[in-house]
């Protein structure tokens, strides 16, 4: 494989541009605000986020290989949050965090991969990478078969507002689409559906630009550049540019989504609208290949409906979704030979092997400081499927314990249920766990 710093003018830019982050990092996380003057502008926050969960490992499956009955982990998440705001024009956000994990999930995972390395396909990615994004603003502190902490920046971006609209260059986060669960129309790090934490979604490094007028609606545009792992260099065929509108038609919401996307042609509707007092949603996108491996393209489809009630006194709030998608299978073993699918779940874009799914909610306010939770997805050809009963408890202002179970079930050869992981004695299951998050904030 070719040195990613070869090329001199892309690593000079790189290095630029990692010495401008830290200086911006120094400057706002280090550098007390004096009295008057801009001290007003900057606004701080975050929080300190400590996590341990016992999970059951399936017989046989490849978290099996410690051959221990229980797997006991830890993780810590530090996150700083800072805003600069000199004027109504021009803003600067900086978010830093640090994580750390530890356990033996970390333990299990080396050790399959250190006898399989072939196989790493299967090991969830742990942390986030910054290889292939524009910036390098991620460090590993320390790791090992055990351990692992790293720190890294997670927003980096400088706003700039008028009245003809919002421009908004370096590290953020965006988020297309109506889905809770499923976003067909998201495709810059959606979270996975059995993400019960959604806090902060992954920064990317971006242009985006927003705009609006009474004639044509809300109009959003953005450009990811990306880098080749082979040379390091910005590569058209990794990056992505699109665009969004956003209007009212007839009383219902309206988005229509055009883009290239990894040299993919993905376009998108999504509709919003209200029946009684439930909230209607419906996203459909459509991928088209340029390089096909059997198949010209692929459509997704996403609708959702949504609803908030009080029974026997009690404040409750649910939702139903249903999502379908013409990248999937059910023959799971031979899923890992479709380049399409992998190649999505490898960009973290997929999370899932089938085709059709369906999901719920349900949220009761139990006292003021306390609600419950129940999510369930449910693989509708398998049948298989995880429900993830939990509490979170607002123990002060800025502290709050969360308590939950992750219950998987299926028969053999089912998605959650569990799978065979061609080639070797393991299958894919994934385990039940039980976890406690307390989070305090500041």
């Amino acid at each position: 494989m070719a040195n990613r710093w070869n090329n001199y003018p892309g690593r000079l830019g790189r290095l630029m541009a990692a010495g401008l982050a830290a200086c911006l990092a120094g400057l706002v996380l280090f550098c007390p605000p004096a009295s008057g003057g801009y001290a007003d502008s900057l606004n701080h926050g975050g929080h300190l986020r400590l996590r341990a969960a016992a999970a059951d490992p399936e017989a046989g499956s490849r978290l099996d290989i410690l051959n221990k009955e229980r797997l006991y982990d830890t993780v810590f998440e530090f996150r700083s949050k800072h805003q600069f705001s000199p004027s109504d024009t021009w803003d600067l956000e900086v978010h830093y965090e640090m994580i750390g994990t530890s356990g033996d999930t970390r333990k299990a995972d080396s050790r399959f991969l250190a006898r399989y390395p072939a196989a790493r396909l299967f090991v969830p990615a742990e942390g986030t990478s910054d290889d292939l994004r524009l910036m390098d603003l991620s460090h590993v502190i320390t790791a090992d078969d055990n351990t692992r902490v790293y720190h890294r920046l997670d927003r980096l971006v400088i706003s700039a507002r008028r009245d003809w609209g919002t421009l908004r260059v370096g590290r953020q986060a965006l988020t297309w689409g109506n889905g809770f669960l499923f976003q067909p129309m998201d495709l810059f790090n959606p979270f996975s559906p059995t993400d019960v934490e959604r806090d902060y979604k992954i920064g990317d490094d971006m242009v985006t630009f927003q705009t609006w007028s009474e004639t044509a609606g809300e109009i959003q545009m953005l450009y990811v550049p990306r880098r080749d792992p082979a040379t390091g260099d910005i590569a058209r065929d990794r990056s992505s540019a699109a665009a969004k509108l956003h209007r009212y038609v007839g009383g219902v919401e309206m988005d229509l989504m055009a883009g290239i996307h990894y040299d993919d042609f993905v376009t998108g509707i999504g509709l919003v609208g209200y029946a009684g007092g439930a909230a209607w949603r419906l996203d459909a996108a459509y991928t088209r290949f340029d390089d096909a491996h059997g198949q010209s393209g692929y459509a997704s489809v996403c609708a959702n409906l949504d609803y908030s009630w009080v029974w026997w006194g009690k404040n409750m709030y649910g939702w139903i979704e249903y999502y379908y998608t013409g990248l999937g299978t059910d023959d799971y073993e031979n899923a890992w030979y479709d380049p399409d699918l992998i190649e999505r779940i490898r960009r973290g874009e997929r999370f899932t092997l089938g085709r059709s799914y369906f999901d719920a909610q349900l949220r009761v306010e139990l006292h003021p400081l306390v609600n419950g939770y129940t999510t369930l997805i449910l693989n509708t050809e398998d049948p298989s499927g995880i429900i993830q009963p939990r509490l979170v408890w607002d123990a002060r202002q800025n502290l709050q314990v969360t308590a939950g179970l992750d219950l998987y079930w299926g028969g053999p050869d089912t998605e959650f249920g569990g799978i065979d992981i061609p080639g070797l004695p393991f299958e894919e299951a994934p385990a039940d766990r039980a976890y406690v998050w307390t989070s305090w904030f500041f």
